[in-house]
C-alpha cells in the first residue's frame, strides 16, 4: 500500500519522504521541543482549538515562542487535510526550539521549526478494538511530575518507550506506567479509566496523567449519559478487580482493556464503554460529518 505521508514544515509542504530538518535542531538533539497529535475525519480536524490550546500551554511552559501566530496554523492544519490522500488521517504538530549549536542553552536556538506530518494511523488492529487488548504493569516508572510536568507533551518520550518495550517483551499490547509512589499514572501513549461498581474513575494529572484532550471529552460525555466520574488516585489493584477498564486518546480513541497483568476483565468490552464509545462516535460525526 502506498505511503501517504504529508509534511508541511515552515510553510513549505514536500511529501514524506523528502521532509528534512538539521541535524543541529535540538528537538534532535535533545527533545527540545513540544508536539499535538490530532485526528481528522472526513477532511476535518477534530478538536482542533482544544489542541492548539494545549499546544501553546506546553510552548509557554517551557519557554518556547511559537513563531507563527494561531490562525495561521490552523490554515497549515486545513492545508495539509486537503493535500492528504485520504479522508481520515493522523496529524503530528510539531514545534521543535530550532538549530543551534552543541550544548544544552538555547538562546542560540533563535528560529523555533513548525512541522505538521499527516500519516494514517491504526494503533490496534479492528479486532482487538471489538474483542480488547491485553494490559501489563510497566516496571519502568512514569517521570515524577516535580520533574516534568506531565500536562507538558514534549518531545522526549524515551520514559514511555521503555515501557512500551516491556509491553511487546511479555506479548502484551500496551503498559500502564505507576508513578513513584506506586500508584496508576497513565499508559505509554493513553489515559486509563476504570468502572467500578458503575462509576467511572482515572488518576488526575497530579499522578502523572496527561490532561488528555480525549480524556476530557469521555468525562464530559459520560456525564451527559448521567455516569458517575472521579477523578482519583487508583492502585493496580483497582485495575485488578475492576468491572470495566479502557484506554483513551486522540490516536487510541477508546480501546477495551480485556486483560491486565494476565488477570481478565470483569467485562470486555463492557456496558459503560459500549455507551462512552456510542457517544464519542455520534460527537464525531456531529462535528465532522458530511454536513458543511
Amino acid at each position: 500500500m502506498t505511503d501517504p505521508t504529508l509534511c508541511w514544515i515552515n510553510g513549505r509542504l514536500l511529501p514524506g519522504n523528502a521532509a528534512t530538518v538539521p541535524v543541529t535542531d535540538h528537538g534532535l538533539l535533545y527533545g527540545d521541543g513540544v508536539f499535538e497529535g490530532i485526528r481528522f475525519y472526513r477532511r476535518r480536524a477534530f478538536r482542533l482549538a482544544a489542541h492548539l490550546q494545549r499546544l501553546a500551554d506546553s510552548c509557554a511552559a517551557i519557554r518556547l515562542t511559537l513563531p507563527c501566530p494561531r490562525e495561521r496554523l490552523t490554515r497549515a492544519v486545513e492545508e495539509v487535510i486537503a493535500a492528504f490522500a485520504e479522508d481520515d488521517g493522523y496529524l503530528r504538530l510539531i514545534v521543535t526550539r530550532g538549530s543551534g549549536p552543541m550544548g544544552l542553552n538555547p538562546e542560540d536556538c533563535t528560529r523555533p521549526n513548525v512541522i505538521l506530518i499527516a500519516t494514517r494511523l491504526q494503533l490496534v488492529s479492528e479486532r482487538k478494538r471489538r474483542e480488547g487488548v491485553r494490559v501489563i504493569i510497566a516496571a519502568t516508572r512514569r517521570l515524577p511530575a516535580d520533574g516534568l510536568d506531565p500536562r507538558i507533551k514534549s518531545l522526549n518520550y524515551l520514559n514511555p518507550i521503555l515501557a512500551r518495550m516491556e509491553a511487546h517483551q511479555a506479548g502484551a499490547d500496551e503498559a500502564v506506567m505507576l508513578n513513584r509512589a506506586g500508584r496508576i499514572a497513565e499508559g505509554t501513549a493513553d489515559n486509563v479509566f476504570v468502572v467500578r461498581q458503575g462509576e467511572l474513575a482515572t488518576p488526575p494529572p497530579v499522578e502523572g496523567a496527561l490532561a488528555g484532550i480525549t480524556r476530557e471529552l469521555i468525562m464530559g460525555l459520560a456525564r451527559d449519559a448521567g455516569i458517575s466520574v472521579a477523578e482519583i488516585p487508583l492502585a493496580p489493584y483497582d485495575l485488578y478487580t475492576a468491572g470495566e477498564c479502557f484506554l483513551t486518546g486522540t490516536g487510541a480513541e477508546l480501546i477495551p482493556v480485556a486483560e491486565v497483568d494476565g488477570r481478565p476483565m470483569g467485562d470486555c468490552p463492557g456496558p459503560v464503554f459500549l455507551e462512552l464509545r456510542r457517544r464519542f462516535h455520534a460527537l464525531v460525526q456531529e462535528e465532522c460529518g458530511d454536513s458543511q
